[in-house]
C-alpha cells in the first residue's frame, strides 16, 4: 500500500470487514468476524465467520475471503483487514487471525509485504506484516 493512500485504504478495508461481519453465522460462540481482503489490483474480497455445531467444520473469516478469491482465480494479495468481537454493533477487542488463517496468508502473501489490519474498539486498530505474526513459517519454498 502507498504511504499517501495507506490511512484511506485502511479505513476502507475496515468498513467492509465490519459490513461483512454483519452476515457472520455464529448461533454457538456470538463471536461475529468480518474480513476484508485487497488483492493486487485493488479489488476487495469480503469473509465472514461461519460456524457449523459440529465446530471443526467452521470457516473462519479471514479463510472464507481467501478461498472466495482464489476459487475466483486471484492469487495476489497486498492485505486484509479484520474486524470481530462478541455479537453487537461495536468492537470491543481486536480479534487476531487463528494460526490456521495466518497459514493460508502465508501461502498467499509475501511475508514483508502483505499486511494484516486489525480493527479494535473505538475506530482504533492496528497493523502488522505476516512475517511479524507468523515468524519462520513452514511455506512453499520449504517443498521446492
Amino acid at each position: 500500500m502507498k504511504e499517501e493512500s495507506n490511512h484511506h485504504t485502511i479505513q476502507m478495508l475496515i468498513q467492509a470487514a465490519m459490513e461483512a461481519r454483519k452476515k457472520a453465522y455464529a448461533p454457538y460462540s456470538h463471536y461475529l468476524v468480518g474480513a476484508a481482503l485487497l488483492t493486487a489490483d485493488g479489488q476487495v474480497v469480503t469473509g465472514c465467520n461461519i460456524e457449523n455445531a459440529a465446530y471443526t467444520p467452521t470457516n473462519c473469516a479471514e479463510r472464507t475471503a481467501f478461498f472466495k478469491a482464489v476459487s475466483e482465480g486471484v492469487r495476489e494479495f497486498r492485505a486484509i483487514a479484520v474486524a470481530g468481537s462478541p455479537e453487537g454493533d461495536t468492537l470491543t477487542q481486536y480479534a487476531w487471525p487463528c494460526g490456521v488463517c495466518r497459514q493460508v496468508m502465508a501461502e498467499f502473501g509475501n511475508p514483508d509485504e502483505f499486511r494484516v489490519i486489525v480493527a479494535g474498539p473505538a475506530g482504533a486498530y492496528r497493523v502488522a506484516t505476516l512475517r511479524e505474526m507468523l515468524p519462520e513459517s513452514f511455506g512453499p519454498k520449504n517443498l521446492g
